[in-house]
């Protein structure tokens, strides 16, 4: 019999109006600094202001997008309080102010938030319940209760659902309480925090410590639904890690790495690996480590003038010096002389010899008349350039690329368009096993991903011979390493400004292009894909070019994201991909960005899809943990418009829809539990490199990380050898009951359900089961009059159960039926 092996399309994303917020430009001193050069002077914007973390609260989605909007740089630190967002941004003193004017709160160093751990009695509101039934009429639902350990200590994380929750007058509470064990009564009410995003109940949820293990919760609303649940364990009893497999060599890298020694190594690796390793060279290069050379002249009112040279400052724009200079007499007109790489602009002069020349005028004589040597003069930002301008002496263009960081590497970076390679390891490197896409360093400050992708690769090669399980993998999967896919923006993060998120091409106008603005430059290349695009009116991604997130121009309008859409086409067996970020210490997939107005988010995945990221992830994560006992709290995994926030034109987004990629999101890093002090401490982009084991690190996360790398590997794996059909069933199954009945499906593993009621056979456009709500298991069905159910499951390697072929008819109509067949009393 022939084998049916499918992967079910995605359906085609839903067309979404909606308009783009526009946000006014961001307020901020000049990030600058200087230095000077003989003969001549810089532009007097030279000392960059200081600028550092600053904790903050937001009221909510909205508040988010604003500042986003506005230009101001956010961590990937987000959390959701009960009272609102809270984050850490990269200020000046003078941002600080604007943000405190927009209603945003400054946290101080002791107010950072906590879940509630102490009993308060519980909802004094709440009326007298009785526990309700599990059926369609519940009001209160169990979303999730799981318990995890971390260095000696336990947790209870809970999510509870009410249908009451959008409630706002008077604000539904809910009441949590646990057992303390099988057969135990239950106590310790606490309130659980109620979540709302954009304007929309999610859930109510904690975190808090206990000693013991409960075995069940019990959730009671003020408008007086209660339910009970019973506690999963959360990445307990995880299998060993790789690490402790004997003679398994790990723990190769040795410190933060530049895009230089990054790339160097890849290619070394498939030097010295040839029989298992290659090099492919992405074909759009990137903007490069390179800018115009630039000054501001005469200040930042309306005589000033800032001027950018036509080549590219290592190119001879850097040698450029522009003078303006005050001549003898009366009337006469704006000249402009140039010797070698010297301007000299001749000032106006008006009858009673008074310099007459503004700034607007100055520009547009720039322009034309400086022998191709300036290509862009405006003045300064908003200003009309009505000033009159004042002499100068020889100001001396600079593409501010020329400081070196302290402590960053030794060695010059280099210079113009970069060409990413992509490391490629595999046996079988010839489409026919599945592949896994590693991304790293999307964004340039986030330097622990590309640590960690590299630990990755440097395990897989080196334990190949040596590792039974490494082998297998190397043998079974085809993996595409991008170990920085930002270099340009890297290595100003490692030269020039440590918190560089975006990349290093300007697009912004003459009101945002004077050096001043240079720290801000650039586009987020992970709001700059196609699907769920801001483009599209979709949150989180903004149209100010000087703003943390900016989207481009236009879709795919980076050379660094196009090749991520070239490299999946051109390898179509490409299945797996995982975006790597920091510090957020979160694990997610779709749906990754929503239309604020109403939180219309993507589609949501098909209830397999979502079983089989959540299964994926436990997998991954027990893995991370195994090395430190970091966990990654499941409050912080799932959809990341769920868990984090809307990130429009995200790269995830993309290849999930556009080619049904399983496509993970991954910020590294984030909190780790402290059993010294008992509270979780929080990570930072740029950790340092060595420290206490219990603390953040670079090198833990590196190799904690890694792991989890690898165990991804070994989930592509399983996927591509997975021939076995699922299998699903009715609960109950089929039968005569006296009087209406609750039915759900079950799977024996991750698989999605088509069904029929009406008699029908089941297609693949049949409907589908879906989960009763997001983050939820699957619907339960009331049956009040005799149905037949009709249904086949399909498992995320595409088996179909039982052999089935939903595409045509055949004699066999082998997929599965059962009748519900109500008893009238």
């Amino acid at each position: 019999m022939r084998r049916r092996h499918l992967r079910i399309a995605l359906l085609a994303l839903t067309a979404m109006a909606g308009s783009v917020l526009m946000a006014s430009a961001p307020a901020g001193a000049d990030p600058t600094h200087s230095t000077a050069s003989a003969g001549s002077k810089r532009s007097h914007l030279e000392d960059r202001e200081a600028v550092g973390l600053v904790r903050i609260q937001l009221t909510g989605a909205d508040m988010l997008d604003k500042v986003v909007a506005a230009g101001f740089d956010l961590e990937h630190g987000v959390k959701r309080v009960p009272t609102g967002i809270e984050a850490e941004a990269v200020l000046t003193a003078e941002q600080v102010a604007e943000l405190q004017s927009m209603g945003v709160r400054i946290l101080g160093g002791d107010e950072g938030f906590a879940w509630n751990e102490q009993a308060d009695g519980g909802i004094r509101t709440a009326a007298k319940q009785t526990v309700q039934p599990l059926n369609h009429e519940q009001t209160v639902r169990v979303v999730r209760a799981d318990w995890f350990t971390t260095k000696g200590q336990g947790f209870l994380y809970v999510e509870a659902r009410t249908t009451e929750g959008q409630q706002a007058d008077p604000v539904v509470q809910m009441q949590l309480e646990n057992d303390s064990g099988v057969g135990t009564s239950f106590g310790f009410a606490r309130t659980m925090s109620r979540f709302v995003d954009s304007g929309q109940y999610m859930f109510h949820r904690n975190l808090f410590k206990l000693d013991k293990r409960p075995s069940q919760i019990r959730v009671t609303s003020s408008t007086g639904g209660v339910t009970t649940g019973k506690v999963s364990d959360w990445l307990e009893n995880a299998p060993p890690p790789l690490t402790d497999n004997p003679g398994y060599k790990s723990n190769f890298v040795d410190g933060y790495k530049t895009p230089q020694q990054l790339y160097g190594r890849a290619e070394e690796i498939a030097r010295q690996y040839p029989d298992i390793a290659q090099i492919i060279y992405l074909p759009n290069q990137t903007n490069g480590y390179q800018r115009k050379a630039q000054a501001t002249i005469g200040g930042t009112g309306e005589s000033a003038v800032v001027v950018s040279s036509a080549a590219w400052g290592h190119e001879g724009g850097n040698d450029i010096t522009v003078e303006f200079v005050d001549r003898a007499g009366a009337n006469l007109p704006l000249s402009v002389e140039v010797t070698g790489k010297a301007i000299r602009v001749l000032l106006a002069k008006d009858a009673s010899g008074a310099l007459a020349s503004t700034a607007a005028e100055v520009a547009a004589a720039l322009e034309t008349r400086s022998a191709g040597l300036i290509d862009r003069a405006h003045p300064y930002r908003t200003n009309a350039g009505t000033g009159i301008v004042a002499p100068s002496a020889p100001v001396a263009l600079t593409d501010f690329l020329d400081q070196k960081r302290a402590g960053a590497p030794a060695g010059e970076v280099p210079r113009g368009p970069a060409t990413i390679p992509v490391l490629r390891i595999g046996k079988h490197r010839d489409g026919t096993k599945p592949g896994v896409l590693i991304q790293a360093q999307d964004h340039a400050r986030e330097w622990v991903p590309a640590t960690t992708s590299l630990e990755a690769a440097e395990r897989l090669v080196h334990n190949y011979k040596t590792d039974r399980e490494t082998k297998k993998i190397v043998e079974d999967t085809d993996v595409f390493f991008i170990l920085s896919n930002n270099p340009d923006g890297a290595n100003y993060s490692f030269y020039n400004f440590a918190s560089q998120r975006k990349n290093l091409t300007n697009h912004c106008p003459d009101e945002n292009a004077d050096p001043g603005r240079r720290d801000s430059w650039g586009v987020d290349l992970n709001r700059n894909y196609r699907v769920a695009s801001g483009h599209d009116g979709y949150s989180g991604g903004s149209s100010v070019c000087t703003s943390g997130t900016y989207q481009g121009p236009e879709k795919l309008s980076e050379p660094e994201a196009k090749n991520i859409i070239w490299l999946v086409e051109k390898y179509r067996n490409i299945k797996f991909m995982m975006s790597v970020h920091s510090n957020g210490g979160q694990l997610f997939w779709q749906p990754g960005a929503y239309i604020a107005d109403g939180r219309i988010t993507t589609p949501r995945p098909p209830l397999g899809d979502e079983a089989f990221y959540w299964q994926s992830a436990g997998r991954i994560l027990s893995q991370v943990k195994a090395y430190r006992e970091t966990v990654v709290t499941p409050e912080n995994v799932g959809g990341s418009s769920d868990v984090l926030y809307s990130s429009a034109g995200n790269v995830r987004e993309d290849l999930y829809y556009t080619y049904g990629i399983y496509a993970f999101g991954w910020e590294v890093g984030g909190s780790v539990y402290n059993p010294a002090t008992g509270n979780w401490q929080g990570g930072s982009f740029q950790p340092p490199w060595e420290g206490d084991p219990n603390l953040v690190s670079g090198h833990s996360e590196t190799m904690e990380y890694a792991n989890g790398i690898m165990e991804m590997f070994r989930v592509a794996a399983d996927w591509g050898k997975d021939k076995k059909d699922p299998k699903s069933t009715l609960v109950p199954g089929g039968g005569k009951h006296r009087g209406p009945v609750d039915v759900r499906f079950e799977t024996n593993e991750p698989a999605t359900i088509y069904y029929t009621t009406d008699g029908s056979r089941p297609t693949l456009k049949s409907p589908r089961y879906e989960a009763t709500d997001f983050r939820e298991p699957g619907q339960v069905f009331h049956v009040t009059e005799t149905t037949t159910f009709n249904w086949f499951s399909v498992d995320a390697a595409g088996n179909i159960e039982r052999n089935y072929d939903p595409t045509k008819k055949d004699k066999r109509n082998n997929y599965r039926t059962a009748t519900i067949k109500i008893v009238k009393k």
